[in-house]
């Protein structure tokens, strides 16, 4: 029995041994090819087994083999699988796997894309599961508000009104940018998110580079660049099948089809959707209609072709204009109120209203020259129609006809009768609606050449060439019962009757131009990554005025007026070792004024020949520390800005804004920025981030001219005093704490919470103006109350009759807090003078993808 028992326990040492001589542990990390990205959540499982782990948020894995050599096979979704060999335990090393997209390629070298732990910039990146899983009805840039640096607000409310701030910086000083395209409007730089409403369905990936950013192209962002890249074509045919409901009567529907990569070398992607709603605010009913096309050809070895095609055509309503606090809590409506539609003949109407459709085509060629040498080449085009509406008339008080009290909507019917009576006696319309048109027609190229000049250095160089016109006018769009109004602005028809569809006013093209060359040298070796970038760009303007100058006037036509503009930076990335890194990044740039600076009197004949370029220095230091659980980031920023073009609109009593075109205006903004990501268990990923900045307006200005909404001078030229006001509608304090939970592999929970403080109000320039140094007024601008949000998102993914499906529901602002995201100053710098818009309380929606 002893012997049978020695036996027997020297078989079970005998197997157990050799389980263990068997088995290895394998490591490696995944990565996307072409950005060099970690791919966080792909599989790696043993093949032929059911052995295997996830990568983790960096992509890293390790992985006990039931064998000690065989392979390993890794998925991801969006990515062609990949099988690898493995043997005694060995590191992988850096495996990549390729976009299952047609195109992508290209895309990302012209696009820029950051890399963590060597480009040296502060940057986020949001992947598009995150963009369908947090998103639901909230505005496109509210995705970013738990960034660092990032306030987002929906502005008035109406669909598409959204704006993004970026360090303190407004949207016409950062950079966005779609598969490396720029979008910013080319005569103000501003950019007008409901003509994007549509990259919810298709962007791939959303990446904010703060400060100088990566791009490569010479677009000089001096809050940063918001880097998105949509879908290309799917290499796999199938598709998709989308809908959403929400509060206010929101409902989506979609749906995307892809032919996959065909035998003949070609692949199409085709994805169109639908949504309206009635708005959360009074008054800001919408419709809209989203599509994305890309078609692509591989042509060989080593070229690829791909066209894309996307837009948003939508109309909404608007609340263009803030009221008192008071007013809010005394209307019916509370913060929902807005003063800018009513009621003709039973039918909504708005005073203030916006109809847009801007699309962009792009035909993108990339081509593999040699094995170290490649060429990123796109040529677009963007066309735009459409603009807002207004009011107009000699007595626009009539829009303060209402029906009831002065919180209900505006009555429209007793303005027609009173125009139908001047009608009657042969007289015009005392007050109608108007329409200011923005279109424009815009094309582009982007080259982009990379080669690798050894395998430490690459060079990279290319050509950003730009044509832009953009076409303005006011028009009738409603004379509200009246037959016609007198028009006296066009000299060339002068003393004319102007019905609907006539323009008034105002009729004149902006004409910019804008050629850049860039080149950009890039050192990586071990430890250390770097670069030194250099920039020229020339920007013109050109103005043609249909109204103010006779056709045959030379003044019609200004000349053209060259602006010159540089940049240079560079900066480097160190690696401590495997967790810890440093970075550091320094530049300065010369930027052309915008368009209004140097035609700041709206006329072709008191052209402002001291417009300057704007100057920026800006430097950066970074710290960064990695690990299997624990990530973090720690960012501090110093940029100065010397003559600023800023141009401002603030509202007049009777609803009318004014305009002033501000130049020579000197800010400076400093900040820290730290953001952390720690995965405690693989089913548990905690989020935090904590921005603190100081950024404010650094001198008086002297001179500026007030001109109202129709171009029209008002009064004399002011002074304004803004020497050390705090920059307004941004919070300079924000903090963000997130945890998301995966239940089962498709199923999935999050919460999010968001702090905003240290918001002030954006100055009057009106109140702040004086005669003398003496009569300063120096006290801050008003302060908005700090607030706090949480957001909740749902996932639930399962199996119906075969279709990979997925429900998701978001409730945002859950506890229904009552905030204020947006303010004017007023007299006093207190609560109960200032012009606010409040947040949107408590919304929900409700949504569903059947994949096939």
């Amino acid at each position: 029995m002893r012997k049978f028992t020695q036996n027997l326990l020297a078989a079970v040492v005998f197997l157990f041994s050799a389980v263990v001589m068997a088995q290895s542990t394998v490591t490696g990390t995944i990565m996307e090819a072409g950005s060099n990205l970690p791919l966080p959540g792909a599989n790696v499982i043993e093949k032929g087994t059911s052995n295997g782990v996830v990568t983790d948020f960096d992509g890293n894995f390790s992985l006990a083999t039931n064998q000690p050599s065989g392979e390993l096979v890794i998925t991801f979704v969006g990515y062609t699988s990949k099988t690898i060999t493995f043997s005694d335990g060995a590191s992988l090393g850096n495996i990549y796997l390729e976009s299952s997209q047609v195109g992508l390629d290209e895309i990302q070298i012209i696009a820029s894309v950051a890399v963590d732990r060597k480009t040296p910039v502060a940057v986020s990146t949001v992947k598009a599961e995150d963009i369908e899983i947090k998103l639901g009805t909230q505005e496109f840039p509210e995705i970013l508000k738990s960034t660092p640096g990032v306030y987002a607000t929906k502005s008035g409310g109406g669909f598409g009104d959204s704006r993004i701030n970026l360090r303190g910086f407004e949207s016409e000083n950062v950079a966005v940018m779609i598969n490396g395209v720029p979008v910013n409007d080319m005569e103000n730089g501003a950019v007008y998110w409901s003509n994007w409403a549509g990259l919810s369905d298709v962007t791939r990936s959303m990446q904010v580079q703060r400060g100088l950013g990566a791009a490569k192209v010479a677009v000089p962002s001096i809050g940063g660049t918001i880097n998105i890249l949509t879908k290309t074509t799917d290499q796999e045919a199938g598709g998709n099948v989308t809908t959403t409901i929400g509060n206010a009567g929101y409902f989506k529907r979609g749906f995307t089809l892809s032919t996959g990569l065909m035998d003949n070398g070609w692949a199409a992607t085709a994805s169109f959707a639908k949504l309206d709603g009635e708005g959360y605010i009074d008054g800001t009913q919408f419709e809209g209609y989203n599509y994305f096309v890309s078609i692509a050809k591989k042509i060989g070895e080593n070229h690829t072709l791909s066209l894309t095609s996307f837009g948003a055509p939508q109309e909404h309503g608007q609340r263009q204009n803030r009221s008192l606090i008071s007013k809010y809590r005394s209307a019916e409506s509370g913060i929902k109120f807005n003063p800018d539609w009513g009621y003709k003949n039973g039918q909504i109407l708005n005073t203030e209203d916006n109809f847009y459709h801007k699309s962009q085509t792009s035909l993108n060629h990339h081509w593999d020259i040699n094995d170290n040498t490649s060429l990123s080449t796109a040529i677009y085009a963007s066309w735009g129609r459409g603009g807002g509406g207004g009011t107009a008339g000699e007595n626009r008080d009539l829009f303060n006809l209402r029906l009831g009290a002065d919180d209900q909507p505006i009555d429209f019917d007793s303005i027609v009768e009173i125009n139908q009576e001047n009608a009657a006696n042969g007289e015009e319309s005392e007050a109608y609606l108007r329409a200011s048109i923005n279109s424009h027609n815009w094309f582009g190229g982007l080259s982009t050449l990379k080669t690798d000049l050894n395998e430490n250095l690459v060079f990279l160089a290319g050509l950003d060439i730009r044509s832009y016109r953009g076409l303005h006018y006011s028009e009738i769009t409603d004379l509200l019962g009246g037959d016609f109004v007198l028009e006296d602005s066009d000299v060339n028809n002068p003393n004319r009757i102007a019905k609907v569809g006539d323009k008034r006013d105002y009729n004149n093209d902006g004409v910019v131009g804008w050629q850049g060359l860039f080149g950009q040298l890039e050192y990586s070796k071990d430890k250390l990554a770097g670069f030194v970038s250099l920039s020229l760009s020339n920007t013109s303007y050109k103005r043609i005025d249909y109204f103010q100058y006779l056709d045959n006037d030379p003044l019609q036509e200004t000349d053209r007026y060259n602006f010159m503009g540089y940049m240079i930076k560079g900066g480097a990335n160190y690696n401590l070792d495997g967790k810890n890194n440093v970075f550091a990044n320094i530049g300065y740039f010369e930027k052309a004024p915008g368009f209004d600076a140097v035609f700041s009197n709206f006329d072709n004949e008191l052209i402002n020949d001291d417009a300057e370029n704007q100057k920026i220095f800006s430097a950066e230091l970074g710290y960064g520390f990695r690990s299997s659980k624990f990530r973090a980031n720690v960012n501090l920023y110093y940029t100065r800005w010397n003559d600023k073009t800023d141009t401002r609109s603030v509202p007049g009593s009777n609803g009318e804004n004014f305009v002033f075109n501000l130049t020579g205006v000197n800010a400076l903004h400093t900040g820290i920025e730290i953001d952390a990501v720690y995965q405690p268990i693989d089913k548990l990923t905690l989020t935090g981030m904590l921005s603190v900045g100081d950024w404010k307006w650094d001198d008086n200005i002297e001179n500026v001219q007030i001109f109202d909404e129709d171009q029209n001078a008002v009064g004399d030229p002011i002074n304004i005093a803004m020497k050390g006001l705090k920059v307004g509608n941004a919070a300079q304090t924000t903090a963000a704490l997130s945890a998301d939970y995966n239940f089962f592999d498709k199923t999935y929970i999050g919460l999010d919470f968001n702090y905003f403080g240290d918001n002030y109000a954006d100055f009057d320039p009106t109140g702040r103006q004086y005669d003398d140094v003496s009569e300063i007024d120096t006290a801050q601008a008003w302060k908005m109350p700090n607030y706090t949000t949480m957001d909740a998102n749902f996932r639930y993914g399962f199996d119906l009759l075969g279709f990979d499906s997925t429900i998701i529901l978001n409730v945002n602002n859950i506890f229904n807090t009552e905030y204020i995201a947006d303010a004017t100053d007023g007299s006093g710098h207190t609560y109960d003078t200032a012009l606010v818009w409040y947040g949107f309380g408590r919304t929900y929606s409700l949504g569903a993808k059947f994949r096939f």
